[in-house]
């Protein structure tokens, strides 16, 4: 017996009733005890940054909107009115479309929105019912939310924090029944890519840490060492929280000031070392820069009582001391990326007011100093959240490096969530080999007094903009750092936003040259030359007092900013030299990228 469908013009046809149902049943049983196994997991307690946390608080924002909404109920009523009207208006379109008319949508989904790619959500009337239905009530949704009088920059910020959340659980193409890919995926195996799915779910709840974390990649295509973080060098320095990273020269000469990089440690590395063509670090060495880096250890909770000051005196200050010993340098340049720039900026001003000048020039990538306007994070720093996240890190001496990989997922849960769920979970694939996502999910842990006064001292207070943070027994200005510096900002950052990271630009008293990236906090700063996927910024040295004035004043110029960068570099880089050779000072201790990286959290 065959079962057929007729949906529009597409056909589903069950070919082999017996085995559908065999997996029917199959999943049914799985699904069972998956489900068991979720409901068991730390996912599902309200804790630190977990899925049940963030809905928790979503509903609690979404009863406050709702409460401001009943103060007036002449203007709730007719919002109301407006959307059935709209629900009325796309019933009767169906039906006309389903009698043969020719019907203009009413809610159409954004030409970059790759969630209704798939040609039946536009030529199958049951698919384009629910696109539509859903992208009317999502708009109707974000309009109320902007019509919503009497919220604070903060409230209204987390609303719409939590509407992007909910918006984007509740789409159609999350569910099976309304997708159809996975429909005809369903029909086509006799649904072996649910039983499938399911059994991917399983491996990646046996695989997760303190939360789940669904695969984003091919885990198996990549190895630190092997196809990532390839360029040769030598670890030549080390203590308890990094490696220092040496490379070896590709240039018959070199420039004489060697360039210090200090990654963020909430990461690996790496970021600045994918493969080879995608390499910042690379580039840096080919253009004659000797290029040293901060490899950061994945710590455990034997580093839970190092601190964000530790990480300066034992991590940017011992490094910086060891490049010039190798080197022979009074004076070096350094870089700071993302965290790794705060610490960076830091120490610049720690430096300052102790009248110590260890470094010629700064560049700093997505780097926030002043937090006033730092983005979605600052709704996870409140002080409540604070102290159970700090009660947690009691426990183990660490912040488990699934917690931040998951607030950084839900910043962008339509790219970074819902397609591997439905890639992985319904249509039963397997993740694409993709490096940056690779090392997206190598996540490294975080000690709990390091972390616990980057958030509090940095998100929640914004202490170091505001002249009143102390490290070391120094009181930090930043208005004393008067080296140049060189700040990237990315246009769609959201963990560094852009206003954000300008903002803290002028604390500096230095020349600033300031450049803005196209894309984002990743793609952004990863934009090799070879292929012109971007572009970026600059403008001349006109004052600006906000980032509008600023691009008003800006000139566009395609492709990477990476050769822009370089000839900054260069002319603070002093003379030309011999190469030299890692190691010739301090020696080896083993081969680059070095064993630090290569922990597993």
């Amino acid at each position: 017996m065959t079962d057929t469908s007729h949906t529009g013009t597409t056909s589903y046809r069950i070919d082999n009733p017996e085995e559908f149902a065999r997996n029917m049943l199959r999943l049914f049983e799985e699904g069972g005890r998956a489900m068991s196994g979720l409901l068991e997991r730390p996912d599902a307690k309200v804790s630190p940054f977990s899925a049940a946390s963030e809905v928790s608080e979503a509903a609690k924002t979404v009863t406050d909107i709702f409460r401001i909404w009943m103060t007036d109920p002449a203007k709730l009523a007719e919002a109301q009115g407006a959307l059935m009207r709209s629900y009325v208006d796309l019933w009767n379109n169906s039906i006309r479309r389903l009698m043969g008319e020719t019907v203009e949508p009413i809610a159409e989904p954004d030409p970059s929105d790759n969630r209704f790619k798939d040609p039946e959500w536009s030529s199958n009337p049951y698919f384009d019912f629910w696109k539509q239905a859903y992208l009317v009530t999502t708009n109707w949704a974000e309009d109320v939310l902007q019509q919503t009088d009497g919220l604070d920059e903060r409230t209204r910020q987390k609303a719409d924090f939590y509407f992007r959340q909910l918006s984007s659980a509740f789409s159609p193409s999350n569910f099976p029944m309304t997708n159809p890919e996975v429909v005809r995926e369903t029909f086509a195996t006799n649904a072996q890519n649910l039983v499938q799915g399911m059994a991917h779910l399983v491996n990646d709840m046996e695989k997760s840490g303190d939360l789940l974390k669904i695969s984003q990649t091919d885990t198996a295509a990549f190895e630190v060492g092997k196809n990532l973080a390839v360029t040769p060098g030598k670890i030549v320095f080390q203590n308890d929280i990094f490696q220092l990273i040496q490379y070896a020269p590709t240039t018959d000469k070199v420039h004489e000031v060697p360039l210090l990089v200090v990654p963020p440690w909430i990461n690996k590395f790496y970021i600045l070392d994918l493969t080879p063509a995608k390499s910042f670090l690379k580039f840096a060495v080919d253009q004659g820069f000797t290029v040293f880096v901060v490899s950061w250890v994945n710590p455990d909770e034997r580093l839970s009582h190092k601190t964000f000051e530790d990480y300066m005196l034992e991590g940017v200050l011992s490094a910086s001391d060891a490049v010039r010993r190798e080197t022979g340098v009074e004076k070096i340049n350094v870089l700071g990326y993302c965290v790794g720039g705060t610490l960076v900026g830091s120490t610049l001003a720690y430096l300052a007011a102790r009248g110590e000048a260890p470094f010629r020039s700064a560049t700093f990538l997505t780097t926030q100093v002043d937090f006033s306007k730092a983005g979605d994070l600052l709704l996870f720093t409140n002080d409540a959240q604070l102290a159970s996240l700090e009660e947690m890190m009691a426990e183990r001496g660490y912040l488990d490096g699934s917690r931040m990989a998951s607030v950084f997922n839900m910043m962008r849960p339509r790219d970074l969530i819902w397609p591997y769920i439905v890639n992985n979970y319904m249509l039963g694939k397997k993740p694409f080999p993709f490096d940056l996502l690779f090392w997206n999910q190598d996540s490294t842990r975080m000690p709990a007094a390091n972390h616990n006064f980057y958030l509090r001292e940095f998100y929640n207070e914004n202490r170091l903009a505001k002249g009143q943070m102390t490290l070391a027994g120094v009181k930090l200005d930043l208005k004393k750092v008067k080296l140049p510096i060189y700040e990237l900002a990315t246009r769609e950052d959201h963990i560094a936003p852009a206003k954000s990271v300008f903002i803290g630009a002028k604390l500096f008293s230095g020349p600033v040259e300031f450049v803005l990236a196209g894309s984002g906090h990743i793609a952004g700063v990863v934009n090799p030359p070879d292929k012109v996927k971007y572009q970026y910024w600059t403008a001349a040295k006109a004052a600006a007092d906000t980032l509008e004035e600023w691009m008003a004043m800006a000139k566009e110029h395609p492709g990477s900013w990476w050769p822009h960068w370089a000839q900054w570099l260069a002319r603070h880089s002093g003379d030309w030299i011999a190469p030299r050779e890692p190691g010739e000072t301090l020696g080896a201790v083993e081969s680059a990228p070095g064993s630090y990286v290569k922990a597993k959290s």
